[in-house]
């Protein structure tokens, strides 16, 4: 077990920096989708900041506990906790900036799998790690309904 509580402040840090720059890039697209036909069940705009940084926050202790652990298959569990974050961070930059809603939710629904694959790597690891990715997939299921929904609407 690697020791220290450095992992604890950097896993979770770096994931809310990858939120912060994405939104900094999609800053003013969210006017443009603001006037878009919105499906049942969306929620504020003010609660997607709050989530998002709950659910990064989560995110890197979930993967700071994995890069602790020091068990074997964690280097390849955080791989793919990284490629997942990366399509994380993607995804409103496609779906917001660029308005590709179709592309968005193709990445999305990829993106999905592979938090759940992520979720089970890390359940094999430390549960307690798996069980705080359930919150963000669970999310990003509901994204991919108003995604699917935006897109179904709007056109």
């Amino acid at each position: 077990m690697k020791k220290g509580i450095l992992p604890y402040i950097l896993f979770p840090a770096s994931a809310v920096a990858v939120g912060a720059i994405s939104s900094v890039i999609t800053n003013g697209s969210f006017d443009r989708f603001s006037h878009l036909r919105q499906p049942p069940l969306s929620p504020p705009e003010w609660l997607f900041p709050i989530v998002w940084t709950i659910l990064y926050i989560m995110m890197g202790v979930a993967a700071a506990r994995v890069y602790r652990s020091a068990q074997p298959g964690s280097d390849r569990a955080l791989a793919l906790y990284c490629i997942q974050l990366f399509l994380a961070f993607l995804w409103p930059i496609i779906f917001f900036k660029f308005e590709a809603r179709l592309v968005a939710l193709i990445e999305l629904g990829v993106l999905i799998i592979l938090i759940i694959r992520t979720m089970m790597k890390f359940l094999r690891i430390d549960k307690s790690a798996g069980l705080m990715l359930l919150p963000y997939m669970l999310w990003s299921l509901f994204a991919f309904y108003l995604n699917a929904a935006t897109l179904y609407l709007n056109g």
